[in-house]
C-alpha cells in the first residue's frame, strides 16, 4: 500500500498582507477586532517604507550551529512590524504607543497566521502509518558547498530522496537516503542511514522519540498547547551558542520535516510555535523550486542565523525552508546558505519503493 502528497505550489504571487488575516467565522474574533488587526498591520507597512535605516552593528563571530547539509529548520520578520529607534533618541509618548501597537500587531499577525496553518493541517486526510512502513520524501535541495567557516558558495539544486523507518522499537538502520545531481558525491546511490555509538562502533539501536520521530510517536504527543510546549522545552537540547527558544523552534521544524504528521498533532505544533518569542511572519518567501509563499521565521543572534519555513498561500501546505547567515564578518546580512523544496511526501511498504510504484 502506498500513499503520497504533493504540495500545491500554485496560487497568487502578490504578497498582500491582508491574505494573512482570517475572515472565516471559526477564528473566534469579532469583525471589529479583525479590522483592527488589518488596519494596524497596513499602517505599519506604510511607515516601514519611509523608516530611517538603523545604524550598522558590529558583526558577531560566526560559528556553525549545525551541519548545513542536514535538515533545515527555520526563521523570519513581519513586514510592517519593523520599528527603528536611533541610539540615544527619546521617543515621544505617541511614538512609544505606536511602537507598542506595532509589537502587538506583529504578535497578533504571527498568531493569526499560525492559527490558519493549524486549521488547514486539521483538514488534511491522513491515513495512520504502520510500524512496518516507511515515510518517503522527495525534495529539491540547494546547500552551501563553500569551505567550513568560509564564504558561502551555493551549489546547484539537486534531488534528495529519503526513506524513514517508522518502527517504534529500537533500530540501528533508521532509513535510506539517495541524492542525485551534478557534483553530488555518490550521486544516485542508495546509502543506508545507521546509528552508531559515540566511539563509532555499531549502535544498540535508537527507539522512536524526539530525535527519531515516527508517526506513532508523534500521535502520542499532547495536543494541548501548554502541555506540548512544556514537553518540548524540557526535552530539547540547545546547540552551541543557541538559545532555548531557538532550539525549540528548530526542533519543531525537524518534527515537521520529512515526517507524516497526525493532523491534531501538526495543529498543536503550529500553535506552539506562536508562543515562542521572536517568531515573525514574512509575507513573501521563496523555496528552492521558486514557489512563493508565506514565511514563518526566527533569527538567532547567538548563532548569527535566521531560519524560515515556507507555506503555500492558499492551502497552507509546507512547501520548504530557507536558512541564512546574518551579520557575519565578511558576509552581507541575510546570506542564503541552504534552501529546500518539498516535492512529494508518501508512505511505502519497503525502503526501495516510491509512492508511484504499484
Amino acid at each position: 500500500m502506498t500513499a503520497s502528497h504533493r504540495p500545491d505550489g500554485s496560487g497568487d504571487d502578490a504578497a498582500h498582507l491582508r491574505g494573512l488575516l482570517p475572515d472565516a467565522p471559526e477564528w473566534d474574533l469579532t469583525p471589529a477586532r479583525r479590522r483592527h488587526h488589518r488596519d494596524v498591520l497596513l499602517r505599519e507597512i506604510d511607515r516601514e517604507r519611509t523608516a530611517v535605516p538603523a545604524p550598522a552593528t558590529p558583526a558577531p563571530r560566526r560559528r556553525w550551529a549545525r551541519p548545513v547539509l542536514l535538515l533545515p529548520a527555520t526563521a523570519m520578520t513581519l513586514a510592517g512590524a519593523l520599528i527603528v529607534t536611533l541610539p540615544g533618541a527619546e521617543q515621544e509618548p505617541g511614538a512609544r504607543a505606536e511602537a507598542t501597537d506595532a509589537r502587538h500587531a506583529a504578535a497578533d499577525g504571527v498568531v493569526l497566521t499560525l492559527d490558519r496553518i493549524a486549521a488547514a493541517s486539521m483538514a488534511v486526510d491522513v491515513e495512520p502509518v504502520r510500524d512496518d512502513q516507511f515515510v518517503y520524501v522527495r525534495t529539491l535541495v540547494r546547500g552551501n558547498e563553500g569551505a567550513f567557516d568560509g564564504p558561502v558558495k551555493l551549489g546547484a539544486p539537486h534531488r534528495r530522496e529519503i526513506w524513514v523507518s517508522q518502527d517504534s522499537a529500537p533500530v540501528t538502520r533508521i532509513g535510506v537516503i539517495r541524492e542525485s545531481g551534478q557534483g553530488v558525491p555518490m550521486s544516485g546511490q542508495r546509502i543506508p542511514l545507521e546509528t552508531a555509538a559515540p566511539d563509532g562502533s555499531a549502535g544498540q539501536g535508537v527507539p522512536a522519540g524526539i530525535d527519531r520521530p515516527t508517526y506513532q510517536w508523534l500521535a502520542g504527543l499532547p495536543t494541548d498547547t501548554d502541555a506540548l510546549r512544556e514537553l518540548l522545552y524540557a526535552r530539547t537540547r540547545p546547540l552551541d551558542d543557541e538559545s532555548k527558544d531557538q532550539a525549540v523552534f528548530r526542533k519543531i521544524g525537524d518534527l515537521l520535516n520529512e515526517t507524516v504528521m497526525p493532523p491534531a498533532n501538526a495543529a498543536a505544533l503550529y500553535r506552539t510555535v506562536a508562543t515562542i518569542p521572536g517568531v515573525r511572519v514574512t509575507p513573501d518567501a521563496t523555496d528552492a523550486a521558486g514557489r512563493h509563499g508565506i514565511g514563518i521565521t526566527r533569527e538567532e543572534t547567538g548563532t548569527a542565523t535566521r531560519d524560515e519555513w515556507i507555506f503555500d498561500r492558499n492551502s497552507f501546505t509546507l512547501l520548504g525552508s530557507r536558512s541564512y547567515l546574518t551579520r557575519t564578518a565578511g558576509t552581507e546580512p541575510s546570506t542564503l546558505y541552504n534552501s529546500t523544496a518539498i516535492l512529494e511526501t508518501g508512505v511505502v511498504d519497503r525502503d526501495d519503493r516510491v509512492p508511484a510504484d504499484k
